[in-house]
């Protein structure tokens, strides 16, 4: 896994990551049988994941969707409508 964010950014992450998980905490603690306070919870814990780890999943995918995205569109160009393929020069 290399890291796909910033410094910046994870430190950003992990400070939210902190606060929700707080948040989501003291709000379990008063009314323990929410499953909102969990959800939140869980997902405090993946930003602090990521911040820690410098990898984000879905970073991850959008580039890679959009290097085969840009992959599809350059092989597309190269051909015209009819089939022939275009010379590049």
């Amino acid at each position: 896994m290399k890291p796909n964010i910033g410094r910046i950014d994870a430190l950003i992450r992990i400070t939210a990551g902190f606060t929700v998980l707080a948040y989501s905490i003291a709000k379990m603690v008063r009314k323990p049988n929410r499953n909102r306070s969990l959800l939140a919870a869980m997902l405090g814990g993946m930003k602090i994941a990521e911040g820690i780890t410098r990898f984000c999943p879905l970073v991850y995918l959008a580039k890679s969707e959009l290097m085969d995205h840009n992959h599809h569109q350059s092989h597309d160009d190269e051909h015209h409508q009819d089939g022939r393929v275009m010379n590049p020069s």
